[in-house]
């Protein structure tokens, strides 16, 4: 069993990067995967990070960042976009289970901006709900394209950095937290290639963000 210091979000940051650094190096420890575990979670869960990440198959929190059963609150839609369900769950996590840390979670080659990127330069949209889902992310990419910042990369760091804010508009339970310095947000993005997590974004967390890109 390992011990998760929960208390601050700085701690809860911390535990991410390292189990992060671990999975780049090919050095994951598992931690929290066995049967002891199991039991210790089975009746309740007390994890210390909530996870806003997209959809992506490529994308499974809990390998990447090598933690285990009852670590994180995990929540997952194309393009990280978010709606009443996403609002109320994250929320949940902070207010309810007492998560100190909210992250987003993006990744290169998502699927979702680059249909957005796709539907602003041939004016065709998907259809069905795809639809929605690209229109969600149009105004990151709309924001990228006015500071100039037209690389795939940038883009995505617009969006991740974009939902952050959207997330600290539209909740008020997150926006006290973050106050009251009981929680923090970040904006992570992710490297399919090599598995890192860079930080683009921070809300209430002592962190040098490194400079836009």
């Amino acid at each position: 069993m390992t011990t998760i210091p929960t208390a601050m979000p700085h701690d809860a940051f911390a535990l991410l990067l390292e189990g992060n650094q671990r999975f780049v190096t090919g050095a994951p420890e598992h931690p929290n995967q066995d049967a002891a575990r199991r039991t210790e979670t089975a009746p309740a869960q007390q994890p210390f990070a909530v996870m806003f990440g997209c959809s992506d198959s490529r994308l499974a929190a809990e390998i990447v960042f090598d933690r285990g059963l009852g670590d994180l609150f995990v929540v997952r839609t194309a393009g990280h976009v978010m709606g009443a369900e996403v609002m109320g769950s994250i929320e949940y996590g902070v207010g309810v289970l007492g998560c100190p840390l909210v992250v987003v979670l993006g990744h290169d080659s998502c699927g979702a901006v680059g249909a957005a990127c796709a539907a602003l330069e041939d004016g065709m949209a998907p259809a069905g709900y795809i639809r929605d889902v690209v229109e969600r992310v149009t105004p990151s990419v709309l924001a990228a394209r006015a500071a100039g910042r037209v690389e795939p990369e940038e883009i995505l760091a617009e969006h991740v950095r974009h939902t952050v804010d959207l997330l600290l508009d539209r909740s008020r339970v997150l926006a006290e937290k973050v106050s009251a310095g009981q929680a923090a947000v970040v904006g992570l993005c992710y490297r399919l290639a090599d598995g890192s997590a860079k930080l683009v974004a921070a809300r209430g967390l002592d962190v040098a963000v490194p400079a836009l890109p």
